[in-house]
């Protein structure tokens, strides 16, 4: 019977990457018992089950132009001589004076 040799189905990639985060990666992943590469193959087949990313990406905070206008809204309520509104109409209704 002879032999058939499958054609592979692998292939390569190059990513750059900070010489620190992937001496700690591969410390953390030897310590699991794989290397680098099975650890990037299992996050990319978790983002194929995910549909995305398998983790929340987010920023912990907001951003500093959120941050401002948050402190601009917590003054503006406590100003007394800020004028309050009841509604939107009433809101729209000064505006189109």
């Amino acid at each position: 019977m002879p032999t058939t040799t499958k054609e592979s189905t692998t292939t390569n990639f190059s990513v750059r990457m900070d010489k620190d985060i992937k001496s700690q990666c591969e410390a953390i992943y030897n310590e699991l018992g794989i290397n680098l590469t099975t650890a990037i193959n299992v996050f990319l087949r978790q983002s194929i089950r995910a549909g995305g990313f398998p983790f929340d990406v987010r920023l912990d905070k907001p951003n500093k132009e959120t941050i401002a206008a948050m402190m601009e809204a917590d003054r503006i309520i406590h100003d007394p001589s800020v004028k309050k509104y009841t509604d939107v109409d009433e809101a729209l209704a000064e505006l189109k004076r």
